[in-house]
């Protein structure tokens, strides 16, 4: 592609080792789309004629087949579908087609096998571009792909928690602060604060999402086209919403990658946080979750075990989405404007984002739904360990004890219960009054479950009337989820 400026040939060895094309050929369905689009510009600027311009867009769509053709004559079908599992890229089907090839890179893919399938005309499709402005446009074509995936991936896990929690009802718990038992909540409170974290997830993809479309075709290797382009003929052809602003930022501009990469990162701290909770209420100590037999596995030397292989692979792979953020954010940091083959090195991590993403969420829907729930046993959890203390607390403030004062009285009252070896609501009117005179006959039934869930009653509270607003408002939100990102999808032109 260079050759006119060089006498002698590359290293045999470096030219294998500074190769992309047997990672970048995943960028293969975005290569096409975006040459298909420049294509038109430069038809546009008069460099193609139409009769040109179509036989190079049949050209160019007859390059996927190709790439299949050739994979199933050298792998059997099952390998071809196993490899198109998620979680490993669905495009992997059609690799070993591509990979046959001696391109550098899945620009100069195309290039080779639109010639073969075109001849000399399709070297005018490089007239007017540079590879700088094509990798920078494919990627974003493909972050923008991927985020729409896990948008919809997002709202399925979301309706498997919202489904819990409606089937949960006025079913208690005990929630926690520092891993020690704090305060009754219903089990839909609990759940919900996922949903609550999943929706934010889905608000910085969005954000990610409308920051990065913006296309950079016609800004050349640095400096802008040196035709006389319309870029927004290529920008609106594959959905982007203008032509990006500056040609020096366009092509080496990686924020979109770094963004999308810390917004996965994130959803993967969201997913290890639940799973983590999991597998400790999965254990014998806690006793409050069953686990689906069809996620879990035994072990070869004691019949007895039943592991949370799941939940402890998805908060392990989780470390593959900060371990991508931070390596696009070192390998930015130091990089002078504009392009550096630097960047060659954000494609890996990126795609790693999107292949350890699509394999966790894909399991989490059906396992969120094949949870059990010991309801009993975590009821009674509830209303063990002095839960009920704050709800005391506040009974005193409502006979006008000031709060740091009724702090002081029950607390002093689990001591002595404590000591004692019963619970608040055992003590009787007279042991509560050597605390203060304030305790009276309404004081038992102001710390009942119900009472104790109940005197949360504020917007966000585990009032059983406020969570069941927040249940129907949670569902509200997530029913509305996916058919806006259709919505959107379609109107990208995704």
């Amino acid at each position: 592609m260079w050759s006119g400026r060089f006498r002698e040939p590359l290293d045999a060895g470096f030219e294998q080792w500074q190769r992309s094309l047997p990672f970048d050929w995943r960028l293969l369905p975005q290569e096409i789309a975006a040459s298909k689009a420049h294509a038109r510009m430069i038809a546009a600027a008069g460099v193609l004629t139409p009769a040109e311009l179509e036989i190079t867009m049949r050209g160019l769509d007859a390059i996927i087949p190709r790439a299949r053709k050739r994979a199933a004559e050298l792998y059997s079908e099952e390998f071809l579908k196993a490899a198109s599992e998620p979680g490993v890229g669905r495009a992997l089907s059609m690799a070993p087609g591509i990979l046959v090839s001696k391109a550098e890179d899945v620009h100069h893919y195309v290039e080779l096998e639109l010639t073969e399938e075109i001849g000399s005309l399709a070297l005018k499709l490089h007239t007017g571009r540079s590879r700088n402005e094509q990798i920078a446009t494919d990627m974003r074509l493909y972050v923008r792909q991927h985020i729409g995936q896990t948008v919809e991936q997002l709202a399925a896990w979301a309706q498997a928690l919202v489904d819990q929690a409606r089937k949960a009802g006025d079913a208690a718990m005990p929630s926690y602060t520092h891993l020690q038992r704090a305060e009754p909540v219903l089990v839909a409170h609990w759940l919900l604060a996922y949903v609550e974290m999943l929706l934010r997830d889905v608000s910085r993809l969005k954000d990610c999402a409308a920051r990065l479309n913006y296309c950079p075709l016609g800004s050349g290797a640095i400096a802008g086209a040196t035709l006389a382009l319309d870029r927004t003929i290529a920008a609106h052809e594959l959905g982007f919403t203008a032509p990006t602003a500056n040609s020096m930022d366009a092509t080496s501009d990686r924020d979109f990658a770094l963004e999308y990469a810390q917004a996965a990162s994130t959803i993967g701290i969201h997913i290890s946080r639940f799973a983590e909770e999991i597998t400790l209420f999965a254990t014998s100590e806690y006793g409050f979750i069953v686990l689906p037999e069809a996620f879990s596995t035994g072990s070869s030397a004691m019949p007895q075990k039943k592991n949370p292989d799941l939940t402890e692979l998805l908060r392990g792979k989780s470390g593959r989405l900060l371990g991508a953020c931070t390596t696009i954010a070192t390998l930015l940091k130091g990089l002078p404007l504009a392009y550096n083959k630097d960047l060659q090195e954000t494609q890996e991590p990126v795609f790693a984002v999107a292949d350890a993403l699509e394999g966790m969420l894909q399991h989490l829907p059906q396992f969120t739904r094949a949870l059990g729930f010991r309801h009993e046993r975590m009821e009674a959890a509830a209303q063990s360990g002095y839960l009920n203390a704050m709800a005391a607390a506040t009974y005193l403030v409502h006979k006008g004890v000031p709060f740091r004062k009724a702090h002081e009285k029950i607390g002093n009252a689990v001591r002595f219960a404590l000591e004692k070896g019963v619970e608040l609501g055992e003590l009787s009117i007279d042991e509560l009054r050597q605390f203060g005179p304030e305790f009276d006959t309404d004081f038992h039934t102001a710390i009942s479950l119900h009472a104790t869930l109940d005197c949360h009653d504020v917007v966000g509270g585990t009032a059983r009337g406020r969570v069941r607003q927040a249940l129907g408002e949670a569902a509200r939100r997530v029913e509305q989820l996916l058919p806006r990102v259709a919505v959107e999808v379609a109107d990208a032109g995704a």
